[in-house]
């Protein structure tokens, strides 16, 4: 689910985050400082230089977003295709949001939440409580 309706954090500083998970909550919280014209192919963009820079620079991190990665090989399942994808996960998804009707970086985070929680043991609502402001941990209502 993303931000939209919910009361919203602040932004943090880039040198407090940790992981590519920290850096993708904050596009979800200002998508339109990241990513360009909401294209999910930028998004991808982005993922693939932190993941350059992470070889770059030999850190060890954990990083599910390269073209045949973990998320890519679970969204392939998660979209009933019969086979991976050349065309890479930004793509099948903006496909998978056209055919929807919805935002295509809504349809990502929505698909990022079920990821994690299934991979990662990460619950969606529970992910974005330690970065919340005290104002913004009210009950948040359901789809």
């Amino acid at each position: 689910m993303t931000e939209t309706g919910r009361a919203r954090r602040r932004p943090r500083p880039l040198s407090d985050l940790t992981d590519a998970y920290d850096l993708l909550e904050e596009v979800r919280l200002r998508p339109g400082m990241w990513v360009r014209r909401s294209s999910l192919q930028h998004l991808d963009s982005l993922l693939t230089g932190y993941g350059v820079s992470l070889e770059i620079h030999g850190v060890e991190e954990e990083f599910d977003f390269l073209h045949t990665g973990p998320f890519a090989q679970w969204l392939w399942k998660r979209l009933d295709m019969a086979y991976p994808s050349a065309l890479g996960w930004a793509v099948e998804i903006e496909r998978a949001a056209e055919a929807a009707d919805v935002p295509a970086l809504e349809l990502f985070f929505d698909l990022l939440d079920e990821f994690r929680a299934a991979h990662h043991d990460v619950q969606p609502q529970a992910e974005h409580a330690p970065h919340a402001s005290p104002e913004a941990e009210q009950p948040h209502p359901t789809k």
